[in-house]
């Protein structure tokens, strides 16, 4: 069910009046049938994969705190983390790795080649996965206590607001909060509306237009040059960022409306000063959970220099990889990793201090860019292609070459969202409370006439 659309506000509006109709102790149940529904809209069957990691770790997290030896508790987390594991590989990665393989050993046509598996990849796999997994380690860590309620940790697992692209939450932030009695509070319901019209608006006025040009882009690599690709790059740099930013407010908002909190997903990222502040402020569960769960264990920056470069690769191609099966990832996680090293070795701790000047922030917001080339692209050659007319700065009919595939008036409401998504995000939290109505207005008007009409899928559906 996709939150763009008239499905979705049916949805939302009796599950949340619901939610408040009920008594206390029923409002888990209502919440883990509607997220259940929510997820089975898009692939029914996938809904036993939810099923298995729930049971597994549900069970788990109570062998964990029980036992005394420390042995044992790290063969039950070692044995809870092979099964989400498990089932990532096998929908996510087995293709990939099969391909890979059979091409290595060259037996890509032989009949004792890898098999590859003929399946469709759940929404959303990754994120569930990292969640769940949160909650086994922080009870092994003994940070959380394992919750003995079933039902409220399946909920967990699946609360529909962040079920399918994240915030990927943590144990300690959530469980409590199930338990918790929500009273209606017209306060939580306001904030919660306004951040569900700012991520409809940049989903469906910003990052829907931008991705039209985009996707027209990429249909055409084959007749286009210098214009044409700088702006594809730098309008799918702000499309992904409107069109995951946009989904999270959603998440944060619904969740909003009944009382529960979800953490901050983004903070401006394209106004960082370097590449390290970039990560602070983007797909912020991500960043931490990598930091908390695998850069910090490794070591993170505590010993040489060498051990951080190791630290940092392995963190980065690692997330390269959770994004998505294909080399193109990898090598998006092996930039971010090779410019955040040249960081670390040239600034170090100096990073923190660096004044945010209008020229660092456009570097970053360039090499962050290019970086997203090879995400967009669905091979290396495309994205060399696309390297290639931008690095040419060859000016050949760049206007006609643009009106081929995308109408002058679509084209001039694309760079319009560039000022439109700084005010957005540099508008004070409280200015959109204080004049509620006029937003609303506003950016229903602009939505209604010049927003795209078609509910497009999210893009981080497919991670």
């Amino acid at each position: 069910m996709l939150f763009n659309s008239l499905e979705f506000l049916v949805f939302f509006i009796i599950t949340t009046s619901l939610f408040f109709l009920l008594k206390h102790q029923y409002r888990w149940l209502l919440l883990l049938l509607a997220s259940s529904y929510f997820y089975m809209v898009f692939k029914p069957i996938y809904i036993l994969i939810l099923a298995f990691t729930i049971v597994i770790d549900y069970f788990a997290g109570i062998a964990i705190e029980k036992q005394e030896k420390q042995h044992n508790k790290k063969l039950l987390l070692i044995l809870s983390l092979v099964a989400n594991l498990g089932i990532l590989i096998v929908f996510k990665y087995w293709n990939f790795l099969a391909e890979n393989l059979n091409f290595f050993i060259g037996s890509e046509k032989n009949e004792s080649a890898i098999p590859l598996l003929h399946i469709l990849l759940p929404i959303g796999l990754s994120f569930h996965t990292f969640q769940a997994m949160s909650y086994t380690i922080e009870v092994y860590r003994g940070r959380q206590k394992a919750e003995k309620h079933f039902g409220i940790y399946a909920l967990y697992v699946m609360f529909y607001p962040q079920l399918v692209a994240g915030p990927i939450e943590r144990p300690q932030n959530m469980l409590h909060q199930f338990h918790k009695k929500m009273n209606f509070s017209y306060a939580n319901f306001k904030t919660g509306f306004i951040l569900i019209c700012i991520g409809l608006f940049k989903k469906i006025f910003i990052a829907d237009r931008l991705g039209s040009y985009v996707d027209a882009y990429y249909n055409n690599l084959d007749y286009l040059s210098f214009i044409p690709s700088v702006s594809a790059a730098i309008f799918y740099s702000l499309q992904i960022y409107c069109d995951f930013s946009g989904y999270s407010s959603i998440a944060i908002g619904t969740a909003k409306c009944m009382g529960f909190n979800l953490m901050k997903n983004f903070n401006s990222p394209y106004q960082a000063s370097s590449i390290t502040d970039f990560w602070r402020r983007w797909h912020i569960s991500l960043s931490t959970w990598f930091r908390d769960y695998l850069y910090i264990p490794l070591g993170g920056n505590k010993g040489s220099k060498s051990t951080t470069i190791r630290n940092i690769s392995i963190v980065f191609l690692l997330s390269g990889v959770w994004h998505g099966a294909n080399w193109t990832f990898i090598v998006w996680g092996a930039i971010h990793a090779i410019l955040l090293i040249l960081e670390q070795l040239f600034i170090g701790k100096k990073i923190n201090t660096i004044q945010p000047t209008i020229w660092r922030k456009l570097l970053v917001f360039s090499l962050v860019t290019l970086a997203w080339i090879f995400f967009r692209s669905k091979d290396f050659n495309q994205a060399f292609q696309v390297l290639k007319h931008i690095f040419s700065f060859q000016f050949n009919l760049e206007i006609n070459q643009i009106s081929a595939f995308i109408s002058p008036l679509n084209m001039l409401l694309c760079w319009i969202c560039i000022p439109l998504l700084f005010l957005i995000d540099n508008i004070k939290f409280s200015t959109y409370r204080k004049h509620l109505l006029a937003f609303l207005v506003a950016g229903t008007l602009l939505t209604i006439t010049l927003g795209k009409s078609n509910e497009t899928a999210f893009i981080y559906f497919q991670f």
